[in-house]
């Protein structure tokens, strides 16, 4: 069922709704959904723990980790846009989505994921600066300024989306309606259009390269520099102690680019099979921002002393509240 619009007096037939095909014949596929449900919860506790560190943590009050911030409020958004979504469809076996759902679904997953991944780039600025120019750090780092560079990473995010979903509008599906994915992917929805799709095609590339490409390429350039930084440093025990304050940020670009660039380049290279992609790319969306809070509270020194003060501090004031009510009730 369709409903027909009609653009510069072309005939655009939408669909009412698609429908997401998911997985092939897989059995006890719901553990798999169940367990993404687990992802999911772990994912907004432990983000959700690190923000709230941030915000009541004096001490991190810092530029760096009004970044850290941003990329845990990435990951809750990235998460709560695809998996809840995705798990309710396909454990209760309602794969139909609206025309409008779809084209939201989509443009919010890419959007959160061009979040993450530019943010881990501002991460990687900073230990660029921290490390390459340790004296003006806090002059040419500041919250300010990655306050600006955040706002930088919002406009560019919304600009492609924006466009790469607003030239689905204008395409018209008189075939089939069945998306060959897990959600709104846009290269399974565009192919289902009767018409010309070159254009989607060009800024797809042009957004996977700038979201992707580039600054997996300028987060290698500054490890480069880093490297080059540390190799100066005279005292080993020195140079070991910068390099510990880059591995937090270094195991959360491995996990996040990796697997990521993996699966576009084994799609160009070779046939995969269409359940193994889905589960790859899946668990490629979803363990990372599930795994980044546990990292980060593991590996940052800074985190888990903020922890220890913040537990203090509410153990105190507990044990005065204790002792105020039991001389009340004397």
């Amino acid at each position: 069922m369709t409903y027909i619009g009609s653009l510069d007096n072309t005939t655009i037939v939408r669909p009412v709704t698609f429908y997401i095909n998911g997985f092939y014949n897989i059995p006890h596929a719901k553990y798999y959904y169940i367990f993404l449900c687990f992802v999911y919860t772990v994912t907004v506790l432990g983000n959700s723990f690190v923000m709230g560190v941030i915000l009541l943590a004096r001490a991190l009050h810092t530029a760096k980790y009004v970044a850290v911030f941003h990329l845990a409020f990435s990951d809750v958004c990235g998460s709560s846009a695809f998996i809840p979504k995705y798990v309710l469809m396909f454990l209760f076996d309602n794969q139909y989505i609206s025309y409008e759902d779809c084209l939201a679904n989509m443009f919010f997953v890419f959007f959160f994921t061009t979040l993450q991944s530019l943010t881990l780039l501002a991460l990687a600025y900073d230990r660029l600066v921290a490390i390459c120019f340790p004296l003006r750090y806090h002059a040419i780092v500041t919250k300010t300024s990655m306050t600006v560079i955040i706002g930088v990473i919002w406009v560019i995010g919304m600009t492609i989306f924006i466009v790469l979903v607003g030239l689905v509008t204008r395409l018209s599906f008189c075939r089939s309606t069945t998306v060959d994915s897990y959600f709104c992917d846009h290269g399974p929805v565009t192919r289902l259009a009767c018409n010309d799709i070159s254009m989607n095609y060009i800024v797809a590339h042009v957004g996977v390269t700038t979201i992707l490409y580039i600054p997996l390429l300028l987060i290698i350039v500054s490890y480069i520099c880093i490297g080059i930084a540390l190799l100066r440093i005279s005292h080993g025990a020195d140079r070991i102690k910068a390099l510990k304050t880059c591995t937090s940020h270094l195991i959360l670009v491995a996990m996040f680019y990796l697997p990521i660039v993996s699966v576009y380049i084994t799609a160009i290279v070779t046939y995969i099979n269409p359940n193994t992609r889905i589960m790859n790319s899946v668990l490629t969306q979803t363990i990372p921002p599930m795994l980044n809070p546990i990292i980060y509270t593991l590996k940052t020194n800074e985190i888990l002393q903020s922890v220890k003060v913040l537990y203090s501090r509410a153990k105190l004031i507990f044990a005065k509240e204790g002792h105020t009510i039991s001389n009340a009730m004397k």
